[in-house]
């Protein structure tokens, strides 16, 4: 007990000062519990009229006792204290009593119960709850200690006789700030804390505060302190006779946080209507300026001062002044709110577009309008997007390209007339599906092309459209938009360009194409005359010198028995060279063929030996050989046999020329060639011997009609090329690097 001076005290104080028993209890209690020994303390004053124990204080209460409340009695329990002063709770246990059964109920069973009468001529009990292992044999001095404390209470001079009758939190504290004694209500604040943690309720400069306090001789008033969430108010009253000060305060949480608030609230509207963008301004009910916000010189480039005593519609367009001023009088008048649109004059003479939203302040007794305040803010930048969407919603209507607006669900919500008609779908009818409009292929193209669309903006492609009711599709070049709405929503607008009218010219431009191309087969075919007349003329001389020794061999039949085996011979060789005259005849036909394009996956060595096989006879009377360097493994390629043909003829054509001009007389080589390259296609080389080409003639030899041969048309190598990439290749010419020309094709595989 002698750590707990301070809890002592202030219970002898409550007992002398007659403050209500709970008070009191409390303070025992409290003192008793700041034990490390103690596990709880209780106290109970006797119920006369019902024969009980009853609970005084605030503190945690013991549970019923067992049985009938109606038979409880404490009568035992009572008789037994007057006889020895304190019993252990062993003893307690023991009795037949009420207050037995509430311990059990309680599971306390280490402890002592002493006879302690805090309200004279009314018995009491103090039980104290000691730790499992702590002796009971010092508790006997304890009682001693307060029975004695009790006993002398009465004779004590009341030190601070307003004191403990004081309705707010009150504290003595000595010449150091160290607290003395606490009243019944800073008690009741504590709650169950020490009577040393009162230090914490203190202003945190309090010793200097009770320090001026004395040596002023004035009382220090309003002092704030915060502590758990409470605000306190504290004044300090100083004894200087004593060396003491009365510190008393009241809990001001409430009110101190409600004008926190609105000096914060005061503070935010002074930087609001400082800083904000919009005009805040007020008026007399006529429309006169009273006061404006900063921003009027940022919006109008007038500053406040300027502005009051004005009429606002006086910086009214003139247009709007008739319609607005009547009519905004009226709703304030009539509702008390009012918004507007119109436009206002700046200071330098053009005009903005505004948005004010007033609204009316009423006298308290009459409800007369006698002010108006109004937010304007300047929407000059929305008005005029709100014009350039109305004017790109004609646009949009007006176009003559279908326009068609697809949200994120692939749903169409929007077909322009131009859609419309090409769709052949009324005005009033339902938004088809987008899976009527296009084949699956295409669908699956334009889901791509959305993803692509919504990194890079934009995915552009061609397709058809297939209009939902039935009827020929369209050939369209579609341009697919990604957008984002204000919420973040994606969805796309999709421009369908009709390229009826480019497909129509570009068949007839393949048309002329194919008749230009069929031409210069038969203009080759006229330079390759000799060398086919030899290709023909060598198998029909063989069939006739077979033919006339199968004759001579049948007229010596009766002879020479042996002579209808050479017969079968000649025969046979007839027959292999009429068949090898024939696949001549065939290849020239097949060469000569006219008619649309077949594009089909072919076998490029085999295209090539045919190329190089209608080009052999030419190579030989020049002494050119041709070397092929052909793989076996190459894959297919996707092209019209009879227009790759006569590419390579042409290329093969050109190298032997180039090899008869720059070796005239003398033998020379051609190499042909072909690979896989890794931008998965292929490329087939004609590297010739000849004197090649400077820059300049590199870049004119594709052009048509240029050519260095004297009797050439100059067609040769702009038509392949125009073959070559209709197959979606290409080709090319470069310098070799061991002198002559080299001639690549560029070939897609299917």
């Amino acid at each position: 007990m002698s750590q707990n001076p301070v809890r002592l005290h202030t219970w002898l104080r409550l007992q002398r000062e007659g403050v209500p028993l709970s008070a009191r209890a409390d303070a025992v209690c409290r003192a008793l519990r700041g034990c490390p020994e103690v596990r709880q303390a209780y106290y109970l004053s006797w119920l006369e009229s019902v024969g009980i124990y009853g609970h005084e204080g605030s503190g945690q209460h013991l549970p019923p006792g067992q049985g009938d409340p109606l038979l409880a009695s404490d009568q035992a329990l009572l008789v037994s204290l007057e006889d020895h002063g304190r019993l252990d709770l062993e003893q307690v246990r023991g009795l037949d009593c009420w207050f037995s059964g509430r311990l059990r109920r309680a599971a306390i069973s280490h402890g002592q119960v002493f006879d302690l009468a805090l309200e004279p001529g009314r018995p009491g009990l103090l039980l104290v709850e000691v730790r499992e292992g702590v002796s009971l044999d010092w508790l006997g001095w304890v009682h001693e200690l307060l029975s004695t404390l009790l006993a002398i209470s009465g004779d004590l001079m009341r030190a601070s006789p307003l004191l403990g009758y004081d309705p707010q939190p009150t504290l003595l504290l000595d010449a150091a700030g160290g607290p003395l004694e606490l009243n019944a209500a800073l008690l009741a604040l504590l709650a169950d804390q020490p009577p040393g943690s009162v230090v914490r309720f203190l202003p945190v400069n309090h010793a200097s505060l009770v320090r001026a306090c004395l040596e002023q001789g004035r009382a220090i008033e309003h002092v704030e302190a915060e502590c758990d969430g409470r605000i306190l108010i504290w004044t300090f009253i100083p004894d200087p006779q004593a060396s003491r000060v009365l510190a008393r305060c009241r809990e001001a949480t409430e009110q101190v946080l409600a004008e926190r608030e609105a000096t914060k609230a005061r503070r935010l509207y002074r930087l609001i209507t400082e800083n904000t963008t919009d005009l805040i301004s007020r008026h007399t009910p006529d429309g006169r300026f009273l006061d404006a916000s900063p921003a009027s010189w940022t919006l109008l480039g007038y500053w406040p001062e300027t502005l009051r005593g004005q009429l606002a519609q006086g910086l009214f367009h003139a247009q709007d002044l008739a319609s607005l001023i009547q009519r905004a009088r009226d709703a304030l008048e009539t509702d008390g709110y009012h918004t507007m649109t119109y436009r206002i004059r700046h200071r330098d003479g053009h005009y903005l577009w505004f948005e004010t939203a007033s609204r009316a302040i009423r006298e308290t007794y009459t409800g007369a309008v006698v002010e108006v305040v109004s937010v304007s803010r300047d929407i000059t930048a929305r008005v005029q997007a709100e014009e350039n969407k109305r004017r790109l919603a004609e646009v949009v209507e007006a176009n003559t390209d279908p326009v068609l607006f697809i949200d994120a669900d692939e749903r169409i919500t929007y077909l322009n007339p131009a859609a419309r008609k090409l769709l052949k779908l009324e005005e009033g009818q339902p938004m088809p599906a987008l899976s009527m409009l296009f084949a699956a292929d295409d669908l699956n193209r334009l889901q791509t092309g959305r993803e692509r669309a919504g990194r890079a903006g934009v995915w552009s492609a061609d397709s058809r459209l297939h209009p939902p009711l039935g009827g020929a599709s369209v050939p369209v070049s579609l341009v697919l938009l990604a957008h984002r709405a204000a919420g973040g929503e994606r969805y796309y607008s999709l421009v369908a360009r009709d390229m009826t009218e480019r497909e129509l010219r570009e068949a007839q431009q393949r048309r002329h194409q194919d008749e230009l191309a069929h031409t210069a087969r038969l203009v080759t075919l006229g330079e390759l005359a000799s060398g086919i007349a030899h290709e023909i003329n060598q198998p029909l001389a063989a069939v006739v010198n077979y033919a006339s020794a199968s004759q001579r061999y049948l007229q010596s039949l009766e002879e020479n028995p042996q002579a209808i085996v050479r017969v079968s011979q000649g025969l046979e060789r007839i027959t292999e060279h009429a068949n090898h005259a024939s696949e001549v005849i065939k290849r020239l036909r097949g060469f000569l063929r006219k008619g649309q394009r077949r594009m089909q996956a072919l076998d490029l060595c085999e295209v090539t030996r045919e190329a190089v096989r209608l080009c052999a006879w030419e190579a030989n009377a020049w002494q050119v050989v041709i070397e092929e360097r052909l793989p076996d493994n190459l894959p297919p390629v996707y092209a019209d046999r009879v227009l790759l043909e006569q590419v390579l003829i042409n290329l093969l054509r050109n190298a032997i020329d180039a090899n008869r001009e720059a070796q005239p007389g003398e033998a020379s080589r051609i190499v042909l060639s072909a690979r896989l390259t890794t931008g998965s296609g292929l490329e087939v080389d004609v590297l010739d011997e000849g004197p090649g080409l400077d820059d300049s003639e590199l870049e004119r030899v594709f052009t048509p009609f240029y050519t260095s041969k004297p009797d050439g048309l100059g067609l040769g190598l702009s038509m392949s090329r125009s073959i070559i990439e209709g197959f979606g290749g290409a080709l090319e010419g470069q310098r070799a690097a061991t002198g002559g020309l080299l001639m690549r094709c560029r070939l897609p595989l299917p």
